[in-house]
């Protein structure tokens, strides 16, 4: 439903502010740019979903061996420890606990058809336990939180976009996602702790979100001291060597739990050469609408309104080009997507808007899509303080995703 508010503001706003031009201008060109838009917008959408295919085939194959070859379990298991603590409002060894666990470790890999079943599941079996059934209860907003913080460890989805548009190295917001994704996290979790006041300073929880921390700094750390014109080489290089040896590890793990190989990658090439087509109508429409929004000069007029603002802090103003994707994500994946593209056929794939778009769409996930579906999917009318922490940790990751990049990217 959002999104079809969504689609037809963008619509209306800018067939209004170019009505407006052409009283107060009498410039009639601006509705042969609507046109044009129109059009190039939707072979661009298509051209893309089209070309998304062999790439999506390809990760798709090669997730599904990894899900076959116990990764998803493996994942699951080693998180238990720092799950049970969390989410204190369950019984011990509830049956959510198995599912909590296999979609956090699903939505880290990046596999979207895996993890929204189990977490729909995870949903059902914690309202089974929860006393008022039309408000979440403290470990449904636990969950929700971090899942719409959307920690990735594999942002496959936008490194094939990147691959599509003609990125150099695809792979390069690799790292920056991996870091900005991780105080979305801490953000979500950290909030909702306060508010149900569980204790962080548990020594599981310190031993875990610690670790973590640590990692999350000494990357930060490594890449701040490497030469400017070191940084991308580098991390490319890293991100290229992590992505090679997940995939070597996949089919490792799949041929000691005996899984056939072959068969199993070829189960999941047909699921992504299906997501790759059933695209092509949502990415064709956001991109018209977004392309006339445009052309219309509206996106122009509220970003050189948020530039003028920053340009008089005296700060640098270049990463507001990308901020289209931070006002979109919360409410729209499929929204959020078209931006993204939209910037890189805009401003390049390897521009430092392109690739700061690509951060900040990996960045989190979609916070009202979430909602509506996993409370929606339990008949939960009063979300509580949920979005307030989701658009939180939205704040925190599209923060941390703009300083990165400037790390990353100068």
């Amino acid at each position: 439903m959002a999104l079809n508010y969504i689609w037809i503001a963008f619509f209306l706003i800018g067939f209004l502010v170019a009505l407006g031009k052409l009283i107060f201008t009498g410039n009639t060109q601006i509705f042969n740019d609507l046109v044009s838009a129109v059009f190039v917008n939707a072979k661009t959408g298509f051209e893309i979903s089209l070309g998304l295919t062999g790439a999506l085939t390809l990760w798709m194959g090669l997730l599904k061996v990894g899900e076959k070859g116990g990764v998803v379990s493996i994942l699951g298991r080693a998180m238990g420890p720092l799950f049970e603590k969390i989410f204190p409002g369950l019984p011990k060894g509830h049956p959510a606990y198995g599912s909590i666990m296999l979609n956090i470790a699903a939505n880290m890999l990046n596999l979207d058809n895996a993890a929204t079943p189990v977490g729909l599941k995870a949903m059902k079996e914690m309202q089974e336990v929860n006393p008022n059934k039309e408000s979440a209860s403290n470990a449904q907003i636990m969950f929700l939180v971090l899942n719409a913080s959307g920690l990735t460890i594999i942002p496959v989805s936008v490194i094939v976009y990147r691959m599509q548009l003609g990125a150099a190295n695809p792979a390069d917001i690799f790292i920056p996602i991996l870091i900005s994704t991780f105080f979305a996290l801490m953000t979500g979790l950290i909030s909702v702790a306060i508010i149900q006041k569980i204790n962080l300073f548990d020594k599981v929880i310190v031993a875990y979100l610690g670790g973590l921390t640590v990692i999350i700094a000494g990357i930060i750390l490594f890449f701040s001291r490497l030469p400017k014109e070191q940084i991308s080489s580098v991390s490319t290089f890293s991100a290229n060597f992590i992505l090679i040896l997940v995939i070597v590890i996949f089919i490792v793990l799949a041929l000691i739990k005996k899984v056939n190989v072959y068969d199993a990658f070829i189960e999941g090439a047909k699921e992504g050469f299906n997501i790759a087509v059933k695209i092509i109508p949502f990415l064709v429409a956001i991109l018209v609408a977004i392309g006339i929004f445009r052309a219309s000069g509206a996106m122009d007029f509220i970003i050189s309104g948020i530039t003028a603002f920053f340009a008089w802090l005296g700060v640098d103003t270049r990463f507001t080009g990308a901020l289209p994707v931070a006002f979109m994500k919360p409410l729209s994946g499929s929204g959020a997507r078209g931006l993204m593209v939209d910037a890189m056929t805009t401003y390049g794939p390897d521009s430092f808007v392109g690739r700061l778009a690509c951060t900040m769409q990996g960045t989190t996930d979609t916070t009202f899509y979430i909602v509506a579906v996993y409370f929606g999917s339990v008949g939960i009318k009063n979300a509580r303080y949920s979005i307030g922490c989701g658009l939180l940790a939205d704040l925190a990751g599209f923060t941390a995703a703009i300083l990165v990049a400037y790390l990353f990217f100068g």
